[in-house]
């Protein structure tokens, strides 16, 4: 086996390795690839597309490794309810001579299971600046699942880790969406993993693949000509793209379906041209800067307004529109993905039968006509293929991450109709922006991930 940065031995693949005990399930061709990519090498990335088994083939790998001596124990970070819902469920399924403890709840639960000498131990991100204070002496392999989460290396939890990391000798990253929000979320993601990929400064990084663009009073960096080819050829070594390959022949299509809506825009024009909207003498909703106008705009196109005292409901069209759908569909079990409280509290007032995310047992079992869920409470984690096809954007998240994760969770393997997903846009609104800007960022994915294979 060859553990160098970088240098694959094609020679030593598992699949004719005697040293591998297959798995009770098989994985496909492509994960058995992906798997021994990331046995071969100390640190490397994998970015797999949503659904497509990253955790089956990760387990494999992390369990070959673990048998042979290479890794005593596995850390793995993940979010919350991948903890807690997806690791438990596959660890027995791919790696079931590996005890799994998961490290959520209080100190004390995670504390516990730090001691407990389990090989793999999974904890969500949101305990990062606990953990890094633990004893985690006996832990030299890591996973990261949702690289993602550690984009930014200013942020708390990558400092608090980036103080223990050089512990972790071997180093797995996972995401299926490496570059959803731009180019500069490459850099701590692959500092994290190798600082030997893109170095370990920020600033460094950014003088070499981007220029200064003015923009009113604040600056902004964008790529240079050329840069995201420079960066995935960098990269490219430490970096294995799963190809969808059987993955892809096996999913339904996906339909993605625009619904233009139409509302009265008084309100919207004025909001958008003074940052504040008055209803009557003593109630009004006042944005204090762009970045709070740009939300009050989203929700004025969503019907609503939150004000001084509270939400005002102002328009249903987008309600309506909704409960069309779900009429043309007749009454298909559907999940309604919303991004605001008001939105949530007008769906259920629309549609008493509505349940959340309490309710996914029963949603996979065909029994919720409407699903409603928010894009960050159940964007990862959440297999609710088997419950229905369809799916509704009430409003848009900024982030592509969040959006292409949340339709994952239908369209994915397991699933067996076609799926459709609605997206509805309030016509001459910021519905329209948002929509557009997931699409410019979905063609640098796809240009990024191009570049690596």
């Amino acid at each position: 086996m060859s553990m160098a940065f970088g240098n694959a031995a094609d020679e030593d693949h598992w699949s004719h390795n005697p040293r591998f005990t297959k798995p009770a399930l098989k994985l496909r061709d492509y994960q058995e690839q992906a798997a021994t990519f990331i046995y071969e090498r100390d640190r490397s990335l994998v970015l797999a597309p949503v659904g497509a088994g990253k955790t089956a083939l990760t387990l494999t790998a992390m369990k070959e490794l673990h048998s042979d001596g290479h890794v005593n124990r596995w850390l793995v970070l993940a979010p919350k309810r991948v903890c807690t819902d997806v690791w438990p469920v596959e660890g027995p399924k791919w790696a079931s001579s590996l005890r799994i403890e998961i490290a959520v709840g209080t100190p004390a639960q995670r504390v516990k299971a730090l001691a407990s000498n389990a090989p793999i131990v999974v904890i969500n991100y949101d305990n990062l600046q606990w953990l890094a204070k633990q004893n985690l002496a006996n832990f030299d392999g890591i996973v990261f699942d949702e690289l993602t989460k550690l984009k930014n290396p200013s942020g708390l939890r990558f400092k608090a880790l980036n103080k223990i990391i050089e512990h972790f000798k071997i180093r797995v990253g996972l995401t299926g969406s490496f570059t959803s929000n731009g180019l500069e979320d490459v850099f701590g993601q692959c500092k994290i993993i190798d600082q030997r990929l893109l170095g370990r400064s920020k600033g460094a990084f950014q003088q070499q693949y981007f220029w200064q663009r003015v923009r009113g009073t604040h600056t902004e960096w964008e790529p240079m000509q050329g840069s995201l080819e420079k960066v995935m050829a960098r990269i490219k070594p430490a970096t294995f793209v799963l190809e969808p390959g059987e993955y892809k022949d096996k999913l339904p299509p996906l339909h993605t379906v625009p619904v233009e809506c139409e509302m009265e825009m008084t309100d919207y024009n004025t909001m958008k041209k003074d940052f504040v909207v008055q209803f009557g003498d003593d109630l009004a909703a006042i944005a204090q800067n762009a970045a709070v106008v740009t939300q009050k705009l989203q929700q004025l196109a969503s019907g609503f307004i939150y004000t001084d005292q509270g939400a005002m409901q102002l328009s249903s069209h987008k309600f309506d529109a909704l409960a069309d759908l779900l009429d043309e569909n007749q009454h298909a079990n559907t999940i309604v993905f919303y991004n605001y409280i008001e939105e949530l509290n007008e769906l259920k007032r629309r549609f008493p039968d509505a349940k959340t995310v309490e309710s996914i047992d029963e949603w996979n079992a065909g029994r919720v006509r409407i699903l409603c869920l928010h894009p960050k409470s159940a964007g990862h984690g959440l297999n609710l293929q088997h419950g229905g096809c369809h799916l509704v954007w009430l409003s848009l998240p900024w982030s592509l991450e969040l959006y292409e994760q949340s339709i994952g969770r239908l369209h994915r393997s397991g699933q067996r109709h076609d799926v459709w997903c609605y997206v509805l846009l309030t016509k001459g609104t910021v519905d329209e922006r948002i929509f557009a800007a997931l699409q410019d960022k979905r063609t640098l994915s796809d240009i990024a991930m191009e570049s690596l294979k």
